[in-house]
């Protein structure tokens, strides 16, 4: 998979404040990548180094092969947790003003900027002043003059704060599309359900280092301790007894052996099997003892890991 920024042992600090301490990621091009760690870890610090807003004391940011340079900004569109519009601005007038400092005539800004306020229904906003605006309509705003020149890198930083559901899903939807269209996404967020949804890859920076890196599902799947729910009808306790001598371990059971041999409901098994290679025996053991409804693997949440791996639980 070709990369599009790599981020070598960056070091940097802050008046006796080491905000990162030798970070290296490699960010794959054309996916949507998870900047993940809790407040003061470090993610926003990286984010300014890597749009040049900041250098770093130590270390090196690749930027499709060669070293970040100035040149490489058009190519970067950053919608920072802090919202920066011109509040007696109109609009439309200040839409155009970004879109042109980004390198667009403004006939092109113009077209372009009519096509995303109506995909967001929002063309009564053009000759409004942003100070008439709450805080939610300022961002959609503000998205829109991101992602208006098209750029190659987008840097989204907590895009969903202030967002209600429904636009927080609008949102989702249009990150999802540039991803569609070739665009590389760094979207750094607390929203552990978001980086389910949309993030290809991750990294977890806490304390100013990098503690976690990976693709999303390796990362599930690797931290999961190989636990697995069972769901079945038949004798729960001759079942147990099958198993008592099987290479796994019972860590919980749901519903009594009366319901599941009348059938009133499943009866559920929670196992921990320690090798992949015996999971095989065992369903075909739990088949041959019951009626064997569903077998899956428990795949833990991000929050989980995100909870487990800052307290150095993982």
């Amino acid at each position: 998979m070709k990369e599009l920024i790599r981020v070598e042992n960056v070091t940097k600090q802050f008046a006796g404040h080491k905000a990162l301490d030798d970070v290296s990621l490699t960010i794959p091009e054309g996916g949507v990548y998870g900047l993940l760690g809790p407040n003061g870890a470090g993610k926003t610090t990286l984010i300014r180094i890597i749009n040049r807003i900041t250098a770093p004391d130590s270390g090196r940011v690749w930027f499709d092969g060669h070293p970040l340079a100035a040149t490489d900004v058009p190519n970067i569109g950053y919608l920072p947790e802090e919202r920066g519009l011109y509040k007696t601005m109109k609009v439309g007038e200040q839409a155009l003003y970004f879109a042109q400092l980004k390198g667009l005539s403004r006939a092109e800004a113009t077209r372009r900027l009519k096509q995303w306020f109506v995909k967001f229904g929002i063309e009564s906003w053009w000759n409004k002043k942003v100070s008439e605006l709450s805080k939610g309509m300022a961002q959609k705003v503000q998205f829109i003059v991101t992602v208006l020149h098209e750029p190659r890198l987008l840097i989204f930083d907590e895009p969903f704060s202030g967002f209600d559901p429904i636009n927080a899903n609008l949102l989702k939807q249009e990150i999802m599309a540039l991803k569609e269209k070739g665009a590389t996404v760094i979207f750094s967020t607390h929203n552990m359900s978001s980086v389910e949804e949309v993030c290809d890859h991750i990294t977890l920076i806490n304390k100013s280092k990098n503690i976690l890196s990976g693709s999303l599902d390796e990362i599930r799947r690797s931290h999961g301790g190989n636990i697995f729910e069972v769901d079945f009808r038949g004798s729960a306790e001759e079942l147990k007894g099958a198993l008592a001598s099987a290479p796994c371990t019972i860590l919980d059971s749901s519903a009594s052996d009366d319901e599941a041999l009348q059938g009133a409901k499943p009866a559920g098994l929670k196992l921990h099997i320690p090798h992949d290679e015996d999971v095989r025996h065992i369903v075909e053991l739990i088949n041959n003892n019951t009626q064997l409804r569903s077998f899956h693997e428990v795949i833990p949440s991000m929050n989980d890991i995100f909870i487990r791996a800052v307290a150095g639980e993982l």
